[in-house]
């Protein structure tokens, strides 16, 4: 396909990108400024509380200053103002699953690199538009960051989507050209960065799967809890609805937090207050409903938990070692003749590196999440909520290491069944 085809295409579906992400904020604010505040509804407002939601989403933290009348009596004035930077990540996560899509067309077309380039140029002119547009007094982002932020995470969608096709598949660019210099190594180690990169994605999709299991038990378990929660609330239909729609919103951070929860370093809902598997101290807590899925329950016996991730980890080494059997099983003249030539069948190198490398792109993904996934949700002891990266990435790989190094590094040889014309005639049938 035309290089400026593929450009106007990528340019065409980053503009997209930002009219849905907007338009669907959107319509669930209109109705609430329909129904909740009716011919008194200030609609100059609506524009701003949109893009300033879409901004948060896309991890752009928003400076919260609370006009006097809306100041409820008892409230300190150091309350009034205030960092929000916990993001709802279901906005971040759809902007990049749409990029991965438009850079995965981009790559199949064969110029990936004029798509990417497009997307950034037309994402950054959104958001920069998005920000000129919506300055406001009650929710003020730093400028730079409401520009680059959302840009940046549907960005890097378009690039991971462009770059996984193009691995695969080839692009007669610069992925074959970095492949062609790899190629002029001896196996397994052209293979390896793909080896790498599949048992990593599994290793990282099952820690998130194990956080998403952990949040339905945790959910399912204290539904009693979250619907007194929704009781004392004492909301209408209407608040009803836009609670639930805000915690749905949130369900991915609330993913992380249990993948913490699952490493068994756990996360952090205010300043001194830890919830962890060794126990939760979490004291009073915001009345958001979904908070009454805390687990109230500590006994060192729930450290046993970290076991998962081990589990995960010796899964991703079990796909790792079976590709590079299938890499380095060879037939057994030329194993015979390797061992006549002092060398080996099964070289350790390649094992090794990828026990290392596995659990060093699981320790990495998941501080990212960690780190998207933490923030301010308020003022005082609120300003610190969720995981700390640092620590559950050195969980994480750890945990996925001992895992790794199981399943990689056993003495059992890669080598494959020998097939019948090869057994030794001492098996053959007698005539």
């Amino acid at each position: 396909m035309n290089r400026v085809l593929v450009a106007l295409l990528c340019a065409l579906d980053a503009a997209l990108q930002a009219a849905v992400g907007l338009a669907a904020i959107a319509a669930p604010l209109t109705l609430i400024w329909v129904f909740g505040s009716g011919g008194a509804a200030d609609w100059g407002a609506l524009w701003p509380a949109t893009a300033a939601i879409w901004q948060l989403g896309h991890l752009v933290p928003q400076q919260i200053t609370l006009p006097d009348e809306l100041i409820v009596a008892g409230i300190s004035p150091d309350a009034a103002g205030f960092v929000l930077s916990l993001a709802p990540l279901a906005v971040a996560l759809a902007s990049a699953v749409f990029g991965a899509r438009s850079g995965a067309r981009a790559a199949r077309s064969g110029s990936w690199p004029s798509g990417l380039g497009a997307a950034a140029i037309v994402s950054t002119a959104a958001s920069a538009l998005v920000a000129v547009t919506s300055l406001n007094p009650v929710a003020q982002p730093v400028l730079w960051q409401a520009i680059v932020f959302p840009a940046a995470v549907y960005v890097a969608g378009v690039l991971l989507g462009a770059l996984t096709i193009a691995w695969r598949d080839g692009d007669d660019g610069i992925v074959d050209r970095l492949r062609g210099v790899l190629d002029r190594r001896a196996d397994p180690w052209p293979e390896l960065p793909g080896i790498v990169a599949r048992a990593g994605a599994i290793s990282v999709l099952g820690l998130v799967g194990l956080g998403a299991v952990g949040l339905a038990v945790a959910v399912f378990a204290s539904g009693a809890d979250i619907i007194a929660l929704y009781q004392a609330g004492n909301v209408d239909a209407l608040g009803a609805g836009v609670l639930t729609l805000a915690q749905l919103a949130y369900v991915p951070t609330l993913v992380v937090w249990a993948l913490a929860w699952v490493s068994g370093v756990g996360f952090w809902l205010g300043e001194g207050a830890p919830v962890s598997p060794a126990g939760t101290e979490a004291g009073l807590v915001p009345g958001i409903p979904v908070l009454g899925a805390l687990p109230e329950v500590s006994s060192p016996w729930l450290l046993l938990v970290a076991l998962l991730p081990v589990g995960v980890g010796a899964f991703a080494g079990w796909v790792a070692r079976s590709d590079l059997a299938a890499i380095l099983v060879v037939p057994r003249a030329a194993r015979d003749s390797r061992r006549t030539h002092g060398t080996s069948g099964d070289p350790w190198g390649p094992r090794i590196a990828a026990a290392l490398a596995i659990p060093a792109v699981t320790a990495a993904a998941a501080a990212g999440l960690a780190a998207a996934a933490h923030g301010a949700m308020g003022p005082g002891r609120l300003a610190e909520v969720g995981p700390h990266p640092g620590a559950v990435a050195l969980a994480v790989g750890i945990e996925v290491l001992i895992g790794c190094a199981i399943l990689l590094l056993s003495p059992r040889a890669l080598t494959a069944r020998p097939a019948a014309h090869e057994r030794p005639a001492e098996h053959a049938a007698p005539h």
